[in-house]
């Protein structure tokens, strides 16, 4: 623990109550990954996509995932029903309204331009639609919200190129770039020099790592990437020299607990290592990755794992302000927010 707020003592009964009520920042959201089966099939009939699935129902059976590869599967699928502008808006707007009732103050979402460009849907449209609901959720749900463009790591480095290129006239609406989708067998270092190119733009650098790929794969990312923030990062504790510079650089890690249980990371979420990743210094923070195929938003992720791992509340107080400091957002919105975390434990003693 590093920060010098006195947190209070808050009795285990109150502490889904204070979980619920802390305000927070989401770094680690797949927004293709919040389409729910009801907005897919809208979606679908609006856009006269034929989907492999029945119903609603018979589609959310279908969320029996093994491993990362099966959930993927799934997850492109349903991405194909996005074809116009509005329905990138949408769909991200029913992200915000739902974390705007899990008190989410701050956003950061991941989006994957190739799954669409791919499919013949600009980035224009793609870029459009998701800046307008970030615009709007400022207003409608008082989230801050900003993008930042995934590359999709089984594709090759010059198709990653390729996007940069594409996105080169929408720089000014995406605050970062990421890299996502199957991570064993690809290694960061596959896309070293088009995160050089990002850098040299000025964009801010994550990467997923360490999620089911081994702890080499957080020292590529940092080192060869040049990452500021691992996205999930949980088999770090694999390598204890890998733990000591993650705690002693600081670099957060954006863990996604429900996600990890769901994809049999830690089949039983009672065995996650969140409470050891914070209490080994790291800078660990909750995000809900792609809440729709894994069966919780913001709240839900502190509320199971919570109840699952025994944390209390100083550890929920590290985890919201390890959250805002790890953020890609000014130091005036960043105090504010941190003030506004305070006020809320301050209001428990």
């Amino acid at each position: 623990m590093t920060t010098t707020f006195d947190v209070p003592d808050v009795p285990a009964e109150r502490l889904p109550e204070l979980l619920r009520a802390m305000p927070k920042a989401e770094l680690h959201i797949h927004i293709e990954g919040s389409l729910e089966p009801e907005l897919i099939f809208a979606l679908a009939e609006r856009n006269g996509v034929k989907l492999p699935y029945a119903d609603v129902q018979a589609l959310r059976e279908a969320y029996a995932f093994t491993d990362l590869q099966s959930f993927l599967d799934i997850y492109y699928a349903g991405a194909s029903v996005l074809l116009q502008e509005q329905d990138f808006h949408d769909m991200a707007m029913a992200y915000f309204r739902r974390a705007a009732a899990d008190n989410v103050v701050h956003a950061e979402l991941f989006f994957d331009p190739q799954t669409h460009t791919a499919r013949g849907v600009p980035m224009a449209t793609v870029v459009g639609g998701l800046h307008r609901a970030c615009q709007n959720a400022k207003v409608e749900c008082g989230i801050d919200a900003s993008l930042i463009l995934c590359f999709l790591r089984h594709l090759s480095e010059a198709d990653a190129f390729e996007t940069l290129q594409e996105a080169l006239p929408y720089l000014d609406r995406i605050v970062g770039v990421g890299l996502d989708s199957s991570e064993v067998g690809h290694p960061p270092e596959k896309f070293a020099r088009v995160f050089a190119r990002c850098g040299e733009l000025g964009l801010h650098r994550v990467a997923h790592a360490g999620e089911e790929g081994p702890p080499a794969y957080i020292w590529s990312a940092l080192d060869v990437l040049q990452a500021e923030r691992i996205d999930h990062g949980v088999q770090a504790v694999h390598d204890p020299a890998l733990m000591r510079r993650l705690a002693s650089a600081r670099i957060p890690l954006t863990v996604c607990p429900l996600s990890n249980q769901k994809l049999c990371v830690f089949p039983d979420l009672a065995e996650h290592n969140l409470g050891a990743l914070l209490d080994a210094g790291l800078m660990a923070t909750v995000n809900s990755d792609d809440p729709a195929y894994f069966g919780g938003y913001m709240n839900d992720n502190f509320l199971q794992v919570f109840a699952a791992t025994g944390l209390d509340a100083r550890h929920a107080y590290q985890l919201g302000r390890n959250a805002f400091e790890a953020s890609f957002t000014s130091d005036a919105a960043r105090q504010g927010h941190i003030a506004r975390l305070d006020a809320v434990f301050d209001s428990f003693r």
